[in-house]
């Protein structure tokens, strides 16, 4: 669950780039979001192997 709070955290951090990239241009603003998006994706896959350890430990 904690991995899943610093998904939802990094989400709402990230809003105000996501912004400032597609409404006004900023480029500078895409790289951070490029970068977020990054860090999302290993968040993500450190929770699906928790998930599957855990689902596969239960058996």
């Amino acid at each position: 669950m904690e991995k899943f709070s610093k998904v939802k955290a990094a989400v709402a951090a990230i809003e105000a780039d996501v912004e400032k990239f597609y409404n006004a241009g900023n480029a500078a603003a895409g790289t951070r979001v490029r970068k977020a998006m990054q860090d999302l994706k290993v968040l993500a896959q450190e929770i699906r192997a928790e998930v599957t350890e855990k689902k596969n430990s239960g058996k």
